[in-house]
């Protein structure tokens, strides 16, 4: 059961700042509960948002990517898939809209997992809701092109017994009530990466159930802000994270600490950025204003205006460009060159908070 095992996590020493960062996410729990009584309706803005991140953000992990605006057509489901990239993401929207919907319902158990991972590939023919039948590997592509393995999974005869181990572990652990489930969420999807129990999907279902247990656990930030795009903008970290966690898994003897830290990490990142946003975005005219304005305070010194489109979701163009004209004649931003090849440059430490 590896960090299900009868005293794994019982027996794991919780550094201070850990506890602190735990603290602080159930504090930030209370204020998300004020934000969606108060302004639920302009929240809705911030929740197309996130959507439209989600998607496009955990698919680019594993490399399917699609232009902006067919992602934004395909999460409104307003189009239907042309290849198997845009397949891949509408079956990523489909998985991710029964999460957000019906989570309440949706016990962890392997055959909902089988089922959601069936949903994930619904648009592709016959690849989706069966485990593994051939052995994987975790590998890394170096620089120089050589091919070395991270990490190898369970293997395939042994993944139903495993992913069967895995659930009634977190069943267990979840009804007992003595350990927090932040901690509980973090275990299972390290295990359940580390079982690997999938030719293709792993990561994206991590990523999917990770958000499920979130969810039923009552953190619901990443309904508002992407946890997706948050993972992917720190990808080396998340990668090394869960590298250094599976060292040890099959013997048990793994460190589950780094994975830990990152993810709690990444939920109180989300939270923080939801709070300033949802602050903003209170004010209902200038709400796709401070969406716009976000994404250039998280965009590098240096960008062009596509850039600034692909993290301003459900703005026009011409939005962005009042907004981009705003920051100019402010001093804050300068423009070299013209039309689409355009560098658009921050200034002055005015973006750096």
């Amino acid at each position: 059961m590896r960090s299900f095992a009868p005293g794994f996590l019982e027996g794991l020493v919780i550094p201070h700042r850990v506890l602190s960062t735990v603290r602080t996410i159930g504090e930030y729990r209370g204020k998300e509960d004020l934000f969606k009584k108060q302004t639920p309706q302009a929240l809705e803005t911030l929740r197309q948002a996130a959507m439209i991140q989600s998607t496009e953000s955990s698919n680019r992990i594993e490399g399917i990517i699609a232009p902006r605006e067919r992602i934004a057509a395909l999460v409104a489901e307003k189009t239907t898939p042309r290849n198997r990239s845009e397949q891949e993401i509408a079956g990523y929207r489909d998985v991710l809209n029964t999460i957000h919907a019906s989570f309440t319902h949706m016990e962890p158990r392997p055959n909902l997992v089988l089922q959601l991972h069936r949903d994930l590939y619904r648009f592709l023919p016959a690849e989706g809701g069966r485990w593994k039948i051939t052995d994987n590997q975790i590998t890394e592509t170096r620089p120089d092109g050589t091919r070395v393995v991270r990490f190898e999974p369970v293997p395939a005869w042994a993944t139903p017994s495993a992913i069967d181990e895995l659930h009634a572990g977190l069943r267990d652990a979840w009804a007992a009530e003595e350990i927090d489930r932040l901690i509980v969420i973090a275990a299972y999807v390290l295990d359940f990466l580390c079982i690997h129990p999938f030719l293709d999907g792993n990561g994206r279902m991590a990523r999917l159930l990770s958000l499920l247990l979130l969810y039923r656990a009552g953190y619901e930030v990443g309904r508002y802000v992407s946890l997706e795009r948050v993972i992917e903008e720190s990808r080396e970290t998340y990668y090394d994270s869960l590298f250094r966690s599976s060292q040890g898994w099959h013997e048990g003897s793994h460190d589950l600490r780094p994975w830990l830290e990152y993810l709690l990490g990444v939920v109180l990142a989300a939270y923080r950025e939801f709070e300033r946003r949802a602050g903003e975005v209170s004010a209902p005219r200038g709400a796709k204003t401070q969406l716009v304005l976000e994404a250039v305070r998280r965009l590098p010194r240096e960008f062009r205006l596509r850039e600034l489109e692909d993290h301003s979701p459900g703005v026009t163009r011409d939005m962005v460009r009042v907004v981009l004209n705003r920051l100019k004649q402010d001093g804050r931003i300068e423009c070299e060159g013209r039309g689409r090849g355009a560098i658009w440059r921050k200034m002055g430490t005015t973006w750096e908070s």
